[in-house]
């Protein structure tokens, strides 16, 4: 099965919800405000939002192409990434998921997901 547009914006509404559950606990050990962008190339379609103080907020249709964050990646392996199926890291490893940052916002990043 292949994911559609509105299951891959709701994924993302999934993980800010996660992630807002969280914040209070992430914010003391982890210091990220970035704007990050999720490009799902199967789909041809983008998102964008802001990392801020452990929460995902912001999120809205459509590419930032100046993000300080990006994630490509296919419609099914989002899904799969935000439901905890996919390891990051080996997604990463395997290049099904590609995440462009600089290193130190890539170590926060680990953290936080």
């Amino acid at each position: 099965m292949v994911a559609s547009v509105d299951e891959c914006r709701q994924a993302l509404r999934d993980l800010a919800a996660r992630l807002d559950a969280n914040a209070d606990k992430v914010r003391e050990r982890i210091d990220l405000d970035r704007t990050l962008a999720c490009r799902v190339t199967d789909l041809d379609t983008a998102f964008h939002g802001r990392l801020a103080g452990g929460r995902l907020v912001d999120l809205a249709d459509g590419d930032d192409p100046t993000a300080r964050i990006a994630l490509v990646t296919t419609g099914d392996d989002l899904l799969a990434l935000v439901r905890g199926e996919l390891d990051v890291a080996r997604a990463v490893a395997s290049r099904r998921v590609s995440i462009k940052a600089n290193p130190f916002d890539l170590m926060k990043l680990r953290k936080l997901l």
